[in-house]
């Protein structure tokens, strides 16, 4: 029943924060269903980076979801990878951006979407959208389930 796993080296034991996301080592293990249309979604409520500009924190909350082929993301090494951001100066477009891009280079997906619903910065939110590939027939794709920044009002 089970699939050997194999080349994945985080999982199982003790890991380290990785300094930056250039250096978080991001693996993929195979896809039992490969063979399936279907959607596999991330949610990081809690993500992190800092501003490039002032060094303060950011943070946001990544909703990923992908149609695999033939790789998933291992996630572990994705929990990872997305904390090493917490010390890294970037602007929200480019972590939301790179961050889709990095997973989409690993995995081949058939399709892959990325939301970045950034928390207010000088009293504006920015939400960055980014995807990759086409949706195949006949798959559901659930709306990402983050309500709109409405602040106080």
């Amino acid at each position: 029943m089970g699939r050997e796993i194999t080349g994945v080296t985080l999982l199982g034991g003790a890991s380290q924060l990785p300094e930056s996301p250039d250096k978080a080592v991001l693996e993929r293990v195979a896809n039992p269903h490969a063979d399936t249309d279907y959607v596999a979604r991330f949610t990081a409520p809690e993500f992190t980076s800092l501003c490039p500009v002032t060094g303060q924190p950011d943070f946001a909350h990544l909703v990923i979801d992908y149609v695999p082929g033939d790789w998933l993301v291992e996630s572990k090494s994705l929990k990872l990878y997305l904390a090493s951001f917490r010390n890294h100066g970037a602007f929200h477009e480019d972590c939301t951006v790179a961050i889709g891009k990095r997973i989409a280079t690993l995995l081949e997906p058939k399709f892959l979407r990325i939301g970045g619903y950034w928390y207010p910065r000088g009293g504006i939110p920015i939400d960055v959208f980014w995807q990759t590939g086409k949706l195949p027939a006949g798959i559901w794709l659930p709306d990402q389930g983050v309500a709109p920044y409405r602040g106080r009002g």
